[in-house]
C-alpha cells in the first residue's frame, strides 16, 4: 500500500502544497524526554524548497519544543493527511534547523513565502527540513472534512506586538527559551525582525 519516494516532486509536491494544514513531530534525545506533535496551517506558510527540502514558518506561540529539539538532535517528521479527495498520507522523516531572524539566509528564505506578511504574525524563525525518506500510505482512516478558511486570531492577537513586547512576552514563557526538558529553546532576546528588503 505505501510507496516510498526519492524525491517530492509531481503529484507528491502538488499534494503536500495543497493541505491547509501539516503536523509535525520532533523528540529529545533522552528516552524519557517529552515527544511533541504540533499542527501547522496557515495559508502560504509552508514552501518546498526543491526536490529534497521543505519549509515552513514558526510563528509566535507558547512554547518552542519543535525548535529546542531541532536545536539539539535535528530528527522530525513531518504529515499530511487528505481529509477531502482520494485518501493519502504523506510523511517526510528528515533533518530539521530552524533558522533564526540574524542568520544570513533569513531574507533569501522568507522569500519562498511571498502570501505571507511576517510582522503580524511574530516570525520567529524558519524550519528547514532536509527529507532522508518520504512516504506515503493510504489514509483509509482519515475521515473527510472540509476546509472553510483560515482563522484570524494569530494575526489579531500578535499583530500588536513590537519586536521589545514580543520579547516580553517570550520571557513570561515558562517553555520559550527552555523546553518542557531543560533544552535550549528559542534564543532570547530574539532579534529584530528585519525590515522587508533587508
Amino acid at each position: 500500500m505505501g510507496k516510498t519516494y526519492e524525491r517530492i516532486d509531481g503529484r507528491l509536491r502538488a499534494f503536500i502544497q495543497a493541505q491547509p494544514v501539516f503536523f509535525t513531530a520532533t523528540a529529545p534525545l533522552s528516552g524519557d524526554g517529552t515527544v511533541n506533535l504540533s499542527p501547522k496551517g496557515l495559508s502560504g506558510s509552508f514552501a518546498v524548497l526543491d526536490e529534497h527540502t521543505v519549509a515552513y514558518l514558526d510563528f509566535a506561540g507558547s512554547n518552542a519544543e519543535t525548535v529546542a529539539h531541532l536545536r539539539e538532535n535535528g530528527r522530525i517528521t513531518l504529515m499530511w493527511c487528505a481529509f477531502q479527495g482520494p485518501p493519502n498520507i504523506v510523511r517526510i522523516h528528515g533533518r530539521g534547523e530552524p533558522v533564526f531572524r540574524d542568520d544570513p539566509r533569513w531574507g533569501e528564505l522568507l522569500g519562498h513565502f511571498p502570501g505571507i506578511d511576517p510582522e503580524p504574525h511574530g516570525l520567529r524563525a524558519v524550519i528547514v527540513v532536509r527529507a532522508e525518506l518520504v512516504r506515503d500510505t493510504c489514509g483509509y482512516g482519515v475521515p473527510f472534512m472540509s476546509y472553510d478558511e483560515d482563522r484570524d486570531l494569530h494575526q489579531r492577537r500578535f499583530g500588536r506586538e513590537d519586536n521589545a513586547s514580543l520579547d516580553a512576552y517570550f520571557a513570561k514563557k515558562e517553555h520559550i527559551a527552555t523546553s518542557i526538558d531543560g533544552l535550549p529553546g528559542l534564543p532570547l532576546p530574539l532579534p529584530p525582525l528585519p525590515r522587508t528588503g533587508e
